[in-house]
């Protein structure tokens, strides 16, 4: 800042020029007029000396020109200055309060002042004697504008005015320069800047300054920074934004739901999910999570709310809809935090549990059960799979696949590595039994597998009855070595040494293949994300899949055979898990559709289980069985699913007391059982599964014992134990809480004391709000000032005393310790429980496999279902069917089906081949032989008079036309490939349908495939197979191969002449021997209304062509015939002729 002696040196200036009088003419140029400080202590003799007589004359004169209209302006002048110093004061005293108008007034003023006094300097400005700054004048002094009106005696008549004209000049050209600068400055780029910023820019010693060249404003403070205003302050993000915005960066594939008081709440792009999947409000707002310019104009983020009793339901649906949820809760609660050192930060939030559809285990139950319009639930499976190309990868585009499924609900594990070519019916056969809702993806798959898992995956009507969700994760060149010392590290920690069979089933998952080791570490660390890594401990439940104990499905077989969901809307009404499912419990309907996937190969397991079916049968009505029925119809809830979640520690208290006191129930039942005999049962299979029964009740009552049971129904954690069994910590909070509750009983007598009352005060209880002192308002005189008033009405009032708001919140902290204690309680319950999960488990794949076979047994006394025969294992393959049904249609056809009795051995008749009229029914036919070999093999009674066969090892079907888009396959495409995979895959203990193989080609290519594939299934393959053609010259083809491998067989029916000449075609459905040389298709059109005009041309044309056949085979007969006649004798030629000889009797046959 300047130093004190500048505005003096200014001041002496301004004052000799003040006094000093102007002359009429024009200033010296060199500035002579212009006095030193020294000749300025005497102006009284100077200014004698300088008038001159014109001077002295002119005198008398001065009063005239000081008129009165002169003194008006005088007075008007010292207003004008009056009222300019009096703003200028008040602006310079109001200049904090008001900084940025202030300021930027304050700044012009002394900026032009600066210039002002830097501009003396010049000779023309001391020879028009500016005046001085405002800076420069001390309080209470004349202002610049009123200084040259002050009375000077001395002041020479002459000089005051010639003055007073140059200074009005002067004074114009000042106020004129003033103006241009202030215009300058003000439109000068360098100040613009000035104006927008709120603080000044500091100067080199940190201190905000607005000029340094200001006298008074270097003792004045400057104004502090302006406040933030409420604009500025949207813009910033909250604590607990910014703590949402560290979780959410770290889980960007996530939706999360923060928990917010108390309410859920979803914010930016989840929040637009969230209200589009939920049908709830989303607040408009930001949706990204990168501070975007493109959102720069918005304050907050989008949101969407739901109440926190609804979180399971909102979380179940958006699972269901393929997304990944993430619940962020509250990990402090208010009265601890209010006690704590972090009482005015956020309350402290953490990402505590993770679901997508493959991990949702929280609820009870599956998750959204869709109705038969969209078919039945996936199988809950969490499928990992990886690829890797074959050695001597070929144009076959063979690839390695391993694979693991696993189901978190009930704990089953299925594995399994295997080669598939380029058609990949492996992969989908093992995608279509498992039915995944989730894929885990490792590494890059090949273009087919990856189109096969969209097709499959990606729309809501596919196979799986729902979309599945898919994720990838990164395969390294390292990944094998990774992933064996990941799962030999993993279960290291898990092996029990004193127990052998731990040891085995450790040794059995490091035999795993490397595919399978690979998939295995990646759900290992998949499900540790979500909390569920402790499934892959339970490994008695690993199961291979392609286990040869069963046989195998294939997805064709599935599909077309409808196992699992019809053909016509994919519901699971109209298939055969609908024809069988009879069950009571959900363990035993999920146990049932494993059965019916994978029918039986062990000759004993299925005698076994035939056996006890028909023992079922038997005693339908006895004790023994009722018992067993009312014991499952009794069972309400799903006990898998409750054992898995209690093994994860999922498990809610009513939930644990419904699943403790339904195994109780059971183990009651027969809790006098000794040994197997004394069950009642004569089948090992029911014995075995009874006797695992009572083995629990220990268990279950040790664990029942500790429960206050009407406090679990209430979900009441406090009283969740009973007295003797709660911990230290819950006896220690509860007596903390006796103890406040005791003293607040107490400080009623002095409430009631301070009131002048003799009786105890009594607390009430308002609103929630609980320990209110009511006092009526006419004694409010006696309430001290130190109670807190929390509400009233017009007669009395409400308040806390400070004792009681002492109290309560120490009751607060008691409580929430207590709430703490109480779930670590039984958290450590359901973990020591978890211990007993095997025996427990046991016991309900006990109570699955009874249910299961109560269902067949209902299913076989249903009229005229028998049991079917076995025939020993070294028989040659045979299918023999009297009076067969189709079980499925004989439940949809209002008139039942006709039945059917067929036979099918090796070496002949290895083979039939169908023939019929267009809808005569020979895919039913077919079909309800493979689902009758289908039932007897998951040991089921079938709808028959009598069956006897051998165990068939695999069944497969070709049949229908469809094509592929998704891979690229064209119908006929579709057909020869499943053709190859069943021509590679069967053996002559399979069981093939082949369904008007070639159709989708030329007439002669068509027939030709058919009759090559026809002949390599018979002389090759020999495996019994039911080939359907419209091909009537495959007929010759069944006679040439002769032995009578080939049986022909048709649908019978009856044609008759309506009076219009019409044929009409009556279907019998009835299967006969013989071939039939028409097709009727004609009769099919006029069924399907095609219009009349059409009908009779197509019908003139076939007559033609027919005509016209018969025509060629009447030639080719009469030549046949000549050859015969004509033909030389000899063994060559008789051998000849005898060939000419058939071929002639089939001519006239087919003429």
């Amino acid at each position: 800042m300047a130093g004190p002696s500048k505005p003096s040196e200014k001041r002496q200036v301004s004052l000799r020029n003040f006094f000093t009088p102007k002359p009429r003419d024009p200033p010296a140029a060199d500035g002579s007029s212009t006095q030193s400080l020294s000749t300025s202590a005497k102006p009284n003799d100077d200014q004698k000396k300088v008038a001159s007589p014109a001077s002295a004359s002119s005198a008398p004169a001065v009063p005239k020109k000081r008129s009165l209209k002169a003194k008006d302006e005088e007075e008007e002048a010292k207003d004008e200055d009056d009222e300019a110093e009096t703003s200028n004061r008040l602006a310079k005293r109001v200049r904090p309060s008001r900084p940025l108008r202030s300021s930027r007034s304050a700044r012009a003023i002394v900026d032009d002042e600066d210039d002002e006094d830097v501009d003396q300097s010049s000779p023309a400005r001391e020879k028009s004697a500016s005046p001085p700054s405002l800076a420069s004048i001390p309080k209470g002094s004349a202002s610049s504008r009123t200084e040259r009106f002050v009375y000077d005696p001395n002041r020479s008549a002459t000089g005051q005015a010639g003055g007073d004209d140059e200074e009005d000049i002067a004074a114009k050209r000042r106020k004129e320069e003033l103006h241009r600068k202030f215009v300058k400055k003000l439109g000068d780029p360098d100040s613009l800047p000035f104006f927008r910023i709120r603080d000044p820019l500091p100067d080199d010693t940190g201190t905000p300054t607005l000029d340094g060249d200001d006298e008074e404003g270097g003792d004045e403070e400057e104004p502090p920074p302006p406040p933030t205003t409420k604009k500025g302050a949207k813009s910033k993000l909250t604590p607990m934004e910014i703590q949402f915005l560290e979780i959410k960066r770290k889980h960007m594939d996530t939706i999360l739901i923060v928990e917010v008081g108390y309410k859920f709440r979803f914010f930016g792009e989840d929040a637009r999910i969230a209200a589009k999947e939920l049908s709830i409000v989303c607040i408009p707002g930001k949706l990204r999570y990168d501070e975007h310019p493109s959102e720069a104009h918005l304050d907050r983020f989008a949101s969407a709310s739901i109440p926190v009793h609804r979180l399971n339901v909102h979380v179940k649906r958006l699972v269901a809809a393929g997304h990944k949820v993430g619940i962020v809760r509250q990990i402090e609660t208010a009265a601890l935090k209010k006690a704590g050192d972090n009482r005015n930060a956020p309350f402290v939030r953490k990402l505590t549990n993770v679901y997508t559809k493959g991990t949702y285990i929280d609820e009870t139950g599956e998750l959204d059960q869709p109705g038969e319009a969209t078919g039945a639930s996936a199988g809950g499976y969490l499928l990992c799979l990886t690829e890797s190309p074959a050695k001597g990868l070929g144009t076959d585009e063979k690839v390695d696949v391993g694979l693991i499924a696993v189901q978190p609900a009930t704990g089953d594990i299925i594995y399994d590595s295997f080669e598939d070519g380029f058609m990949r019916r492996e992969i989908e056969t093992r995608l279509l039994h498992i039915s995944p809702c989730e894929f885990l993806i490792v590494g890059e798959l090949s273009k087919a597998t990856d189109k096969l898992i969209q097709h499959l995956s990606g729309s809501s009507t596919n196979v799986f009855g729902d979309k599945s969700r898919v994720e990838r994760v990164p395969k390294g060149n390292t990944m094998a070595a990774e992933a064996y010392s990941h799962v030999t590290q993993f279960y290291a920690s898990k092996t029990n040494e004193k127990d052998p069979k731990s040891a085995a089933l450790l040794e059995k998952v490091l035999k795993l293949p490397e595919s399978v080791t690979i998939c295995l570490s990646a759900m290992i660390t998949h499900l540790t994300e979500y909390g569920l890594e402790h499934i892959f401990a339970l490994t008695k439940y690993f199961q291979s899949f392609s286990t040869r104990q069963h046989m195998l499905l294939n997805g064709t077989t599935l599909e077309s055979l409808e196992v699992y969901r019809n053909a016509t809307d994919h519901s699971e009404k109209g298939s055969l898990l609908w024809a069988l499912d009879k069950t009571q419990t959900r363990p035993g309907r999920r146990l049932l559709r494993k059965w019916i996937g994978r029918p039986l190969l062990d000759h004993e397991q299925l005698q076994e289980r035939v056996e006890a079916v028909e023992e079922l049968l038997e005693n339908q009505n006895t004790y023994k069985v009722d018992k067993l029925t009312n014991m499952l119809s009794n069972i309400k809830a799903d006990l898998e699913r409750s054992l898995i979640r209690i093994y994860y520690g999922k498990a809610t208290r009513p939930e644990l007391l419904s699943t403790l006191q339904a195994l109780q129930r059971i183990s009651i039942e027969y809790s006098t059982l000794k040994t197997p005999a004394d069950t009642g049962f004569k089948s090992r299979l029911i014995a075995e599964a009874i006797m695992s029964l009572p083995a629990i009740g220990n268990i279950v009552t040790s664990y029942l014992d500790k429960i206050n049971a009407q406090a679990a129904r209430k979900d009441d954690k406090y009283a969740f134990f009973l007295e003797e069994y709660e911990t230290d910590d819950i006896t220690k909070h509860k007596l903390g809480i006796a103890a406040v509750e005791a003293d607040l009983d107490l400080h009623r007598k002095d409430a009631a004391a301070k009131l002048g009352k003799k009786t105890p005060v009594n607390y009430v209880t308002v609103a929630g709000i609980e320990y209110l002192i009511e006092v009526p308002n006419t004694d409010l005189k006696y309430v001290p000032a130190s109670w807190v008033k929390i509400s009233g009405t017009k007669k009395l009032s409400r308040f806390h005393t400070p004792e009681v708001i002492r109290l309560m919140n120490e009751r607060d902290q008691h409580k929430e310790a207590l709430a703490a204690a109480c779930d670590a309680a039984f958290s450590n319950l359901l973990k020591s429980l978890a211990a007993e999960y095997q025996p427990l488990r046991d016991a309900v794949a006990s109570l699955a496999t009874i249910d299961c076979l109560l269902s067949l047994s209902q299913v076989a006394s249903l009229p005229g279902y028998t049991k079917p025969t076995f025939l020993p294992p070294g028989t040659p393959p045979t299918i023999t069917i009297t009076q067969g049904r189709h079980p499925i249609a004989e439940h949809t056809l209002p008139d039942g089906y006709i039945p059917f009795t067929t036979s099918l051995t090796s070496p002949a008749p290895i083979a039939q081949l169908i023939t019929g009229p267009n809808m005569g029914g020979k895919s039913s036919y077919v079909r309800a032989v493979a689902l009758l070999v289908l039932l007897a093999q998951i040991g089921s009674f079938v709808p028959a008079d009598a069956m006897s066969l051998t165990l068939t090892d695999a069944i497969y079907t070709r049949m229908g036309a469809r094509d592929n888009l998704f891979a690229g396959e064209s119908t006929f495409m579709v057909e020869v490939s499943e053709t190859a995979t069943i021509l590679r895959s069967a053996t002559p203990r399979s069981l093939v349908i082949l369904d008007e193989l070639g159709r989708g080609t030329s007439t002669h290519d068509g027939a030709a495939i058919a009759h090559a594939v026809l002949d390599h299934v018979v002389r090759e393959t020999k495996c019994l197979t039911l080939f359907i053609t419209h091909y009537q010259s495959l007929a010759r083809v069944a006679a040439g191969l002769g032995d009578g491998l080939i049986k022909c067989v048709h649908m019978r029916f009856s044609a008759t002449t309506n009076e219009e000449g019409e044929e009409e075609i009556t279907f019998l459905y009835e299967v006969a021997d013989g071939v039939a040389h028409r097709s009727y298709g004609l009769n099919v059109a006029r069924l399907a209304r095609i219009p009349r005009k059409v009908l009779d041309v197509a019908a003139q044309k076939s007559r033609e062509m027919e005509d016209g056949m018969k025509v060629k085979r009447l030639r080719g007969a009469a030549r046949l015939l000549g050859d015969v006649l004509s033909s030389p004798g000899g063994e060559d030629g008789d051998a000849a002729v005898a060939d000419q000889l058939n071929h002639l009797i089939s001519s006239i046959e087919q003429l």
